[in-house]
């Protein structure tokens, strides 16, 4: 085999891993974050001013938000299970650190100091949880393309074959959920009137970007023969092509319907295109191809994987445009956000509750297909990893 072949057989045929597994990978940002802000919290109270200086802070961030995450994808990920638990013992630590500082100072009870917290007043138009959940999709994404490469990098965590759940499966999902969370539709205040296609043709001018990448993406990988996995997206398809059709499909799709039954949208798409998968041979043209010998002769049949799992992509992106509306309604106290994060817990466990029905009776998780299991389990560990933050 040449040095190509082999490369595509090392990222080929893999089944991933638990979903367990996977909610253990993603509680591990959180408690970085958490960790980095009690260490900012002891800074503060042991120099009496906070950390000012730009290229500490750098090295804090590193070592703490993002090495974790590093060392837990590639040499540490034997002990994955073990690594919640030593931050959140850290953090503890930490934790009682400055308890005991407060204290001696002070002698408010500690009931006192959580009814405070509680009240504690938040800016309603900005939520920082957003944000990290966007930088960290954009973290972990980097770290898994940079090192799926190599040994290091557990092959149970990189992109199945067919079926299954994978940490980078997960990966272009989050993306999705994350540009929805943030799409021009959720952010529009309920109470500005604009003209019903404004917004598609912004987002006509607004993808080209994406557009672009694809397009050097393309034109670079087929240049130098870099190995590809055809069964990603398909021979010319990748996911910046995908990214660009979705969002414009979705503003068609609100500036037809009411953005708050985006949800009802998201289900019908999810539901139908589902049931179309198994009552028809669309199932069998995706994974087999037009001959049923995997060949890729003609667009379609080259790029099958990219253009057919757009419809999946697409009920994604409308559900998390239902998430964006929910998260955006105005909170001005922690107590808020508490009872939010309440409310989004017993959403994710209807959904696993809904996804072990779907793996059941319709189909096993699969992100070549973009399928109904697929969308559920999207929504439910992007949401956990959301209320982690």
């Amino acid at each position: 085999m040449s040095q190509k072949q082999l490369k595509e057989a090392f990222v080929s045929n893999l089944n991933g891993t638990s979903l367990l597994e996977i909610s253990l990978c993603l509680s591990l940002p959180p408690l970085c974050l958490l960790c980095r802000g009690l260490l900012l919290i002891l800074y503060y109270l042991h120099y009496g001013k906070p950390l000012s200086s730009r290229k500490y802070s750098l090295l804090l961030d590193f070592l703490v938000l993002v090495s974790p995450l590093l060392f837990s994808c590639t040499v540490l990920s034997p002990i994955i299970f073990f690594m919640p638990a030593l931050i959140a013992a850290a953090c503890a630590g930490i934790f009682s650190k400055i308890y005991s500082q407060r204290r001696h100072k002070s002698r408010v009870p500690f009931r006192q100091i959580v009814k405070d917290f509680q009240e504690t007043y938040l800016d309603p138009e900005y939520i920082p949880a957003i944000t990290v959940f966007r930088v960290y999709v954009n973290v972990l994404t980097s770290i898994s393309i940079l090192a799926v490469d190599f040994p290091q990098y557990p092959r149970r965590y990189a992109k199945t074959e067919t079926y299954g759940t994978g940490v980078m499966d997960m990966g272009v999902g989050a993306f999705i959920f994350g540009n929805a969370l943030v799409c021009p539709e959720v952010r529009q205040k309920s109470y500005v009137t604009q003209p019903k296609f404004s917004s598609l043709a912004r987002q006509f001018f607004s993808v080209w970007p994406l557009v672009f990448l694809g397009v050097g993406r393309l034109l670079s990988v087929k240049s130098v023969g870099y190995h590809e996995h055809t069964s990603e997206y398909g021979v010319h398809w990748n996911f910046f092509f995908t990214l660009a059709l979705v969002r414009l499909a979705a503003s068609l799709l609100l500036a037809i319907f009411p953005k708050n039954s985006s949800w009802i949208v998201a289900i019908i798409l999810a539901v139908l295109y589902q049931l179309i998968l198994n009552t028809t041979s669309l199932k069998t043209f995706i994974l087999q191809g037009s001959d049923g010998r995997d060949t890729r002769a003609g667009f379609l049949n080259a790029n099958r994987e990219g253009l057919l799992s757009l419809c999946g992509y697409l009920a994604l992106y409308m559900a998390s445009v239902q998430v964006g509306l929910c998260l955006l309604k105005c909170r001005s106290s922690v107590k808020g956000w508490m009872e939010a994060a309440r409310f989004l817990l017993l959403t994710v466990l209807v959904l696993f509750l809904f996804l072990h029905v779907s793996q059941a009776y319709a189909d096993p998780v699969s992100r070549r297909m973009a399928n109904l299991s697929y969308c559920i389990w999207m929504v439910a560990h992007c949401l956990t990893f959301f209320i982690g933050f």
